[in-house]
């Protein structure tokens, strides 16, 4: 085996285990939020991250906020996109990466990634996405850019390369 291929199977281990990692830390989350009813306090949750939801032509744009202290896990993103932090200092870790973003600042997102996003300070979060058919469901919108599991968005994957 070349050092290449051990360097690509390297990597994909360590991918593997941050997504194991990630999802102990949804467990733990789960446990310490009795009101969850067993579902995750994510960035879905208006509550604790409140949420505004912006139309142009073709554009998607939904805001969050997060108040210092706070965290959240993020759905898998099925398609490239840009976010942007408006105000604050953030950090964030993904199966590749720990890295902490100070506003104002912006970032291409590859698809198929799952973030766990901490506020440093009072942050403001934005995503940016497209929406040809100028779509205004919230709910549709999530299903459509969004994948709630990895085996979900395996499927995503699968079907898009039909």
């Amino acid at each position: 085996m070349s050092k290449n291929q051990i360097d690509i199977k390297t990597k994909k281990e360590l991918a593997l285990k941050t997504r194991e990692i990630i999802s102990d830390i949804e467990s733990e989350l789960i446990k310490m939020v009795p009101s969850s009813n067993g579902q995750i306090v994510d960035y879905h949750d208006s509550v604790h991250f409140p949420l505004k939801h912006t139309f142009a032509d073709g554009i998607y744009v939904r805001q969050m906020t997060m108040n210092k202290g706070s965290f959240c896990i993020g759905a898998i993103h099925k398609d490239l996109h840009v976010w942007f932090l408006l105000t604050g200092h953030i950090t964030v870790i993904t199966e590749d990466t720990k890295e902490d973003y100070i506003a104002p600042c912006y970032v291409v997102a590859k698809p198929g990634t799952k973030r766990v996003i901490g506020a440093n300070e009072d942050s403001i979060f934005v995503n940016i996405h497209q929406n040809p058919d100028n779509c205004k469901d919230i709910e549709e919108l999530e299903n459509r850019l969004t994948a709630r599991s990895w085996e979900e968005y395996g499927e995503y994957i699968k079907n898009k390369k039909q």
